[in-house]
């Protein structure tokens, strides 16, 4: 499957969801959220999918599981692993054609984990990159995504930042792909037209995103607002410490059928939510 392909998917997953087309239950979280269960069904289609996987932040990999997707004539079966990178990556690439200026061209990835490929392969199909930048603690890891990237990008600047606010100094777009507990950089270090991507927290003490980028960004997505007010730590500490008003929240959904502008700084954050899984899921089908 192309990103490309994945990408409309996912689009037009989140029209749906706006729409009321899914029943959508909370994930179910187990053992300090390193079991999740996920499960959607889309009315329309009488289809529903299902993805159940293990999370352990210290092993390679550091997902495992295993989505069925079912629908009237039969049901498919599919590992998590690679559909959760890709799904995401999807999500990524529909927010980022929703909220980067359409000439950006430069990305800073911080991380360079399962989920890194993906990311900037998301963001390289709605916004050719002229220049990617990527940092991670381990710099070896960041030389070898970026190897491993070479022949896809053979018209991409590629570079390994010292740490993460050079990484994000001059870039049109940031994707954060951490385990991190606290911020990876400081506010001040992003240009003030820069759209911020961030999907590695998925737990409540766990932290990617400067409290005054959200304060002060000109538009903060998230894909569901319930998920996010329950699994996302920088937006539950925000609204809690006041800095970001609960409805000032945007879910991808309603962003999608009213693009907000494209002013300052403009943030997405998602926790993953079924929906993609049902419709990368129902591509593969």
């Amino acid at each position: 499957m192309t990103m490309p392909a994945a990408i409309e998917a996912v689009r037009e997953a989140f029209v749906g969801l706006a729409a009321e087309e899914f029943d959508l239950p909370p994930r179910q979280a187990f053992g300090d959220s390193r079991s999740l269960v996920m499960a959607v069904h889309h009315r329309p289609t009488g289809s529903t999918a299902v993805k159940v996987i293990s999370i352990e932040v210290e092993r390679d990999p550091m997902i495992t599981g295993t989505v069925v997707y079912s629908h009237p004539d039969g049901q498919f079966v599919t590992d998590a692993v690679s559909l959760t990178t890709l799904r995401t990556g999807a999500v990524v690439g529909v927010a980022t054609d929703l909220l980067a200026d359409e000439d950006a061209s430069h990305l800073a990835l911080l991380g360079a984990g399962a989920q890194a490929a993906d990311q900037i392969r998301a963001v390289h199909a709605v916004r050719p990159l002229k220049k990617l930048v990527v940092f991670n603690r381990n710099a070896e890891k960041a030389e070898a995504l970026l190897e491993s990237l070479k022949d896809e990008l053979p018209d991409t600047v590629m570079d390994v930042a010292a740490d993460a606010d050079e990484a994000v100094r001059d870039a049109d777009v940031v994707c954060c792909a951490t385990a991190s507990t606290v911020p990876l950089f400081r506010c001040d270090s992003l240009k003030e037209r820069v759209h911020v991507n961030a999907i590695g927290s998925y737990r409540p003490v766990m932290r990617e995103l400067p409290e005054e980028l959200l304060a002060t960004a000109g538009v903060v997505v998230v894909d569901q607002a319930e998920a996010a007010l329950s699994e996302a730590g920088e937006i539950i500490r925000a609204v809690r410490s006041g800095v970001l008003r609960l409805e000032s929240l945007v879910e991808l959904g309603a962003a999608l059928g009213n693009p907000p502008l494209r002013e300052g700084r403009t943030v997405f954050k998602s926790v993953g939510v079924a929906v993609q899984d049902w419709a990368v899921a129902r591509l593969l089908a």
